[in-house]
């Protein structure tokens, strides 16, 4: 990235500091950054995947983790209940967000209230109830339930991609006609997504919001708008863990997990100077690395750039793992990714050496100062990680158009 953009842009974050510093001490602000950035790795999202037998959960589930049915690790399906008591999957890449695969709903006598408590309901943020046909009352006692408890919870209606299918032979669609095609599947969603409506309605529901997915292609459909939807109902930091952990789907999901980065990038920065209160030479700068470093893996891993990611991606699209490699041009492996590599990119970088800066970041923060390095801490830690930030969000682009080309004649 230009330098001089990345610099209009840190003089941005330092007037948000210096404004910030008005109200509190640094010191204060700096404790504040030091506890939210490890967010990573400190906090737990715990999501119920709940609904009758056969509705669809367990496939969903694996869906989400990028995973086929039969796939070693991946949630059990059947046409009866699989699950008796809750499972618990781990999401790949963040092992803090864990989605649980709960017993059907009605498949024993259990009331919702004393569903919930066996299956523990308070651990749970959030609850997604899935049907593959008409909801049923259980489905929406759970829903009472779970909203006199104040938490959220979803409506899902899955396997709309069998729907879509069978109208289209009910109607006998030439498959070879685009626009044909394209009307039924038009008509076949607006059909469900009435009749899930009124049949909610039906049941005691206000004003249901339903959400129509195929766990085949979870970028078509409502799920993106799931996605959207359960984020903006979280609260800050679990919001960013969201969208750092689901995976990329469109480019609005790279716009999305940038904004979350740029944030984390930002206390990260601050956190940089901190150490600046221990004189000890070529102490502060040592951090500086260490941070960068490990803040570069976390950004391959929310763009989806690491090793376990891409392989996930490619299965879930039937595409060789290489083949979407090959959209990968700024970006390194992982693996790559130590304190010589931040230490090579560094001395390659217009910011190296720069005083002007540094001298910059002190004018705006005179209290950077009084700590050791606490200028060329701020400066460096921001330059390389916004730098990185924008090749990775390149990469990730291409990554994702890659993966939405059509399948190569074999």
């Amino acid at each position: 990235m230009d330098p001089a953009v990345i610099i209009e842009k840190l003089k941005k974050d330092l007037a948000e500091l210096k404004a910030a510093l008005e109200k509190k001490t640094f010191e204060a602000v700096s404790a504040e950054a030091q506890q939210q950035s490890n967010l990573l790795n400190n906090v737990t999202l715990e999501i119920a995947i709940t609904g009758r037998a056969g509705a669809g959960k367990s496939s969903f589930l694996n869906a989400l983790q990028g995973m086929e049915d039969d796939e070693k690790g991946a949630a059990l399906t059947g046409l009866t209940e699989t699950t008796m008591e809750p499972q618990e999957y781990t999401c790949p890449t963040f092992p803090k967000v864990k989605f649980w695969d709960l017993p059907g709903i009605g498949t024993n006598n259990f009331s919702a209230k004393e569903y919930l408590k066996k299956v523990n309901f308070s651990k749970y943020d959030f609850f997604i109830i899935i049907a593959s046909g008409r909801f049923t009352e259980d489905d929406t006692n759970l829903a009472l339930e779970i909203r006199k408890n104040k938490k959220k919870f979803y409506y899902v209606r899955s396997k709309v991609d069998i729907d879509i299918d069978n109208y289209r032979r009910s109607k006998r669609i030439n498959v070879e006609d685009t626009y044909e095609m394209m009307q039924a599947e038009k008509k076949t969603l607006g059909i469900i997504q009435k009749d899930s409506y009124d049949n909610l309605k039906a049941l005691g529901e206000s004003s249901p919001r339903v959400f129509l997915i195929s766990r085949w292609d979870l970028s078509k459909y409502d799920f993106p708008l799931l996605q959207e939807t359960i984020e903006k109902e979280q609260d800050g930091i679990k919001r960013d863990v969201l969208i750092m952990c689901l995976p990329i789907l469109t480019k609005d999901s790279i716009k999305k997990k940038k904004a979350a980065m740029e944030s984390l990038i930002w206390k990260k920065t601050i956190v940089s100077c901190t150490v600046g209160f221990i004189p000890i030479p070529f102490l502060s700068f040592g951090f500086d690395i260490g941070i960068v470093a490990v803040t570069m893996r976390e950004i391959c891993k929310v763009f989806g750039l690491d090793e376990d990611s891409l392989n996930i991606l490619a299965n879930r699209m039937g595409k060789p793992v290489e083949e979407l490699k090959s959209g990968i041009e700024h970006t390194p492996s992982t693996g790559m990714i130590t304190t010589e590599f931040v230490m090579d990119i560094l001395k390659r970088s217009a910011m190296w050496g720069d005083i002007t800066v540094v001298e910059m970041v002190l004018d705006f923060i005179p209290v950077l100062r009084s700590l050791y390095g606490g200028g060329s801490s701020f400066a460096t830690t921001f330059y390389l990680l916004k730098d990185f930030l924008e090749n990775a969000v390149k990469d990730a682009e291409k990554v994702l158009a890659k993966a939405a080309e059509p399948k190569k004649p074999k």
